[in-house]
């Protein structure tokens, strides 16, 4: 994902379109004022339930093995061999696998050969749900202060969304739920100009190069969702989830289904409800061009000590030592509860 300093408040308008402002009229001239009818009572908390058990542990074995294979940068052998490892697991699980392939051009003009995976879980059902994460790592750590030009390992920043849903592939393959689900690792999302570059571009579409990719060439002709869900930077030490900016401007609702639902497990420690500034990530890209409402789960401090993204963000500390199983296990507990609830 972006750094902090790249929001989107001035590019985001060219995506959302403008509020109405409501003018509330006043009567005059009543004998008697009106009774101001009270309001409707609130809709009734969905009650949890029950679902398959969620492993934290099955989680981080496949966050360690990402890691396992170095840096997943785009056109390396590590990524290749990465790639054919996720479409194996997928299929392992029992998803309806589908690899779309492609060249995108990055900030710099280099070419990029991409993979974008799918694994639908009953695909010939109507009603479906889109879950994904980026798979791809940063080729540089420039945020960092030594070896800056040097690819990182991605362990949290990459690798640890992927875990939390390869894991929920598996509990998938052993118990469906009524609708359709499928799990999308986009490439390329992590190749987004330098922080050291004096006149960086200002439109972010250097960013989130898989996602753009497959927003226009869906790998399914009319490929619709219901709604999307991102994870992104969902297993460090200390995490927090606030609602993400982009997410609330675009998808409130996906927003409120997935932090009700978190709040109602009793995980409102982690799942906040504080709104992020918004930001640059492939729900954005899903949520406009491919017409999917996503809700971003991202690692985002608001307290002024620790402000942005979680401390070791696009630096070599974003490796194994940085993941805490039990943080992936709570993100995947909440997941899996909204799959199996719809």
């Amino acid at each position: 994902m972006e750094r902090v300093g790249r929001l989107i408040e001035r590019p985001l308008r060219r995506f959302l379109a403008a509020g109405l402002g409501l003018v509330l009229l006043a009567g005059c001239g009543e004998a008697e004022p009106k009774r101001t009818p009270p309001p409707p009572p609130a809709p009734a908390a969905r009650p949890l339930v029950q679902t398959p058990t969620f492993s934290g542990d099955s989680a981080y074995a496949h966050v360690a093995k990402q890691v396992a294979f170095g840096p997943r940068v785009p056109n390396t052998d590590g990524h290749r061999a990465c790639a054919d490892w996720l479409v194996a697991t997928l299929e392992g699980y029992g998803a309806d696998v589908t690899v779309q392939t492609g060249r995108v051009t990055a900030y710099d003009g280099t070419a990029l050969d991409i993979r974008n995976i799918f694994g639908a879980f009953r695909p010939e059902v109507r009603r479906r749900v889109l879950l994904y994460a980026h798979w791809d790592t940063r080729p540089f750590a420039d945020k960092d202060s030594v070896r800056t030009d040097q690819p990182i390992d991605g362990a949290n920043d990459g690798a640890s969304g992927v875990g939390v849903l390869l894991e929920l592939a598996r509990l998938l393959g052993d118990s469906l739920p009524d609708v359709g689900v499928d799990i999308a690792f986009f490439d390329a999302e992590d190749y987004g100009e330098p922080e050291w570059l004096p006149n960086r571009d200002q439109d972010y579409t250097d960013w989130c190069l898989g996602s753009q990719y497959w927003a226009r060439k869906p790998h399914v002709p009319g490929y619709r969702a219901r709604y999307g869900i991102l994870l992104d930077m969902v297993g460090a030490k200390g995490a927090v989830f606030h609602r993400e900016g982009t997410s609330m401007a675009l998808a409130p609702n996906v927003v409120d289904k997935v932090w009700n639902t978190a709040r109602r497990m009793g995980h409102g420690d982690l799942f906040r409800n504080r709104v992020t500034p918004q930001t640059i990530d492939d729900n954005l890209f899903v949520s406009q061009l491919a017409g999917i409402p996503s809700a971003n789960i991202v690692h985002y401090h608001l307290d002024t000590r620790m402000m942005g993204y979680f401390p070791q963000h696009h630096t070599h500390g974003d490796n194994l030592d940085a993941i805490d199983p039990e943080v992936l296990s709570v993100v995947g507990e909440v997941i899996t509860q909204v799959v199996y609830a719809e």
